[in-house]
């Protein structure tokens, strides 16, 4: 099979030309190796997962780099971040751009090494897994309930990976590995419960206290498991959006997984056709929408500037894409067919949101149109709204 181009290319492209070093993150198995082998094909390769490297990098940094040869690409280099105050010194002496490529999926100690030892020297690109236009360019078109189903690994599209096999084999090597090396997890059953409380909670607005009942732990353990299924690329918040429209809004972020196929997963869903049945459809269809517009934001090198608004009598829109001084309301329903009541809150934002431009409804349907300054698009071109 031909190999999917992946749309942050350019992005990356660029950032190689104007910095020494350029730092890919993003969730394992997001295709960071494959995008880094392939654009720098010429690059010498070290695996931090490789045990032989990682025990010279970990225990004789000065013996690692003798062997090490620039340019290189440096993988999963969040195992061993100490070796980042070596790369600023080379990188100092040799000034030179796009000398090291590095790919990490722990974000929260490398970001902060990153701040520390590489201010100035990086380039930081996050890389999600396929969107569906990158899977639509290279001839993947599915239904929205396959799309959620089988969700956008690149595992399954380049090996076409069974998706039982995929996510019940990611499911088990992030608890088994990842979690018990991050969090020392002494009850892997109740983490267990946990994420699959989370994904049934998509969308929501999140109640530690409820979570922690729920889960049969604290307080300050769920908000220490959300802080490393963030920090890892799991899931990710959406922040409420503030501008003073009103003293009374809701203050706490919701919650969404970087990956809705390993959500559908976990919300024990074993095919396409159970997607459009399952009570919480609509939360997972906004979960992919959100997630489209979030990758299109990356692919661009762009921080994530997404929020939803909603205040204390549950008046609410969707999304908020923050750009610059203006805003970008959105609202995302599931349903296949438009009904112009899908726009009202869009109309009544707009009224009082004087900075808002393009009001948009995002739906699964096929018909596209613009009315009374409200566009509705199908979910397959909201990337779009970041162009």
């Amino acid at each position: 099979m031909n190999e999917i181009k992946r749309f942050i290319e350019s992005e990356l492209k660029r950032c190689a030309e104007f910095f020494p070093i350029v730092t890919i993150l993003g969730p394992r198995q997001s295709g960071k190796t494959t995008l880094a082998k392939s654009f720098f094909s010429d690059y010498s390769y070290i695996n931090l997962e490789d045990p032989e490297y990682f025990e010279l990098a970990k225990n004789d940094i000065n013996a690692f780099f003798s062997i090490v040869k620039t340019p290189v690409i440096i993988d999963e280099v969040q195992r061993v971040p100490e070796l980042l105050s070596k790369i600023q010194v080379i990188v100092d002496k040799e000034k030179a751009n796009g000398q090291f490529i590095l790919t990490g999926s722990f974000q929260q100690g490398l970001k902060s090494a990153i701040s520390q030892s590489l201010a100035g020297r990086t380039a930081i690109l996050n890389l999600l897994p396929f969107s569906i236009r990158e899977l639509n360019s290279a001839g993947f078109d599915f239904s929205k309930d396959e799309f959620l189903y089988q969700g956008f690994m690149p595992r399954h599209y380049s090996e076409n990976q069974p998706i039982d096999l995929l996510y019940r084999s990611y499911f088990q090597t992030y608890v088994e590995r990842d979690v018990q090396t991050l969090l020392n997890v002494k009850h892997k059953n109740l983490f267990e419960k946990f994420l699959r409380l989370l994904a049934g909670r998509i969308g929501q607005v999140v109640n530690y206290e409820s979570l922690a009942n729920d889960t049969g732990v604290s307080k300050t353990t769920v908000t220490e498991w959300i802080s490393v299924l963030e920090s890892s690329f799991i899931i990710f918040k959406l922040e409420p959006y503030f501008e003073n429209y009103t003293k009374r809004l809701v203050k706490s972020p919701k919650i969404y997984f970087y990956e809705p196929g390993l959500a559908s997963y976990l919300l024990g869903i074993k095919n396409p056709e159970q997607v459009s049945r399952d009570p919480l459809v609509g939360n997972l269809f906004e979960n992919m929408v959100i997630l489209e517009i979030l990758k299109a934001q990356f692919a661009k090198g762009l921080e994530k500037s997404l929020y939803y608004f909603r205040d204390s009598k549950g008046f609410e829109v969707d999304l908020i894409i923050a750009d610059g001084r203006t805003i970008i309301p959105v609202e995302i329903k599931s349903a296949s067919t438009y009904d112009k009541d899908f726009s009202k809150n869009l109309r009544k934002f707009c009224e009082f949101a004087k900075n808002s431009l393009s009001p948009t409804v995002v739906y699964s349907g096929n018909l596209e149109l613009e009315t009374e300054g409200i566009k509705c698009i199908n979910f397959k071109n909201c990337g779009n709204l970041i162009d």
